[in-house]
């Protein structure tokens, strides 16, 4: 791993960067804690804070041009602070599953499938990761294995909270 790629990035990126890592962390911690309690709420809306800042610095990032300034990727930022305000809007109307629902698909989609597009060559991300060399196989296989292990990691958590809870996923959240 090699961050000089990222440290030689305009501030912007390194503020879209630095805000979705956390972003990524924080949200996977509330998606595998307890929900409801004073906590809970804390890292939320510390979380929706980091989407905010990751979707609304993403307007400021030009890399990829299709459409003047803008590309495909814009999309997802508009996706995801329509879905953030979806997400707090049904908490504060206390419709809990349309909440969970809403807030999972964001951290799915906004943070997880375009976390990891940013892997892809030519992209910051990528030589952070891969360094000047590329995604050698090696390189290749241990970020490969890295996400399939913290995948099957997640899916071990998420099955041990469903039968410590004694009941399905879905109902205790």
């Amino acid at each position: 791993m090699d961050l000089s790629p990222l440290l030689a990035a305009s501030p912007v990126i390194q503020i879209h960067a630095a805000g979705a890592v956390l972003a990524l962390l924080i949200g996977a911690l509330q998606l595998f804690r307890k929900k409801g309690d004073p906590t809970h709420r804390l890292i939320g809306r510390t979380w929706v804070a980091l989407m905010a800042v990751v979707a609304l610095s993403s307007f400021f990032i030009w890399t990829i041009r299709l459409w003047g300034l803008f590309s495909p990727i814009h999309l997802i930022s508009i996706f995801t602070l329509v879905m953030l305000w979806r997400g707090v809007a049904f908490a504060r109307r206390h419709n809990v599953e349309a909440h969970r629902r809403t807030m999972q698909m964001t951290y799915l989609l906004a943070l997880v499938v375009t976390g990891l597009l940013t892997f892809l060559p030519g992209r910051i991300m990528y030589r952070v990761v891969f360094g000047p060399e590329g995604a050698t196989p090696e390189r290749l296989a241990l970020f490969i294995g890295t996400i399939v292990v913290l995948a099957i990691v997640s899916r071990l958590v998420l099955r041990w909270r469903r039968s410590a809870a004694g009941t399905s996923f879905i109902a205790a959240h």
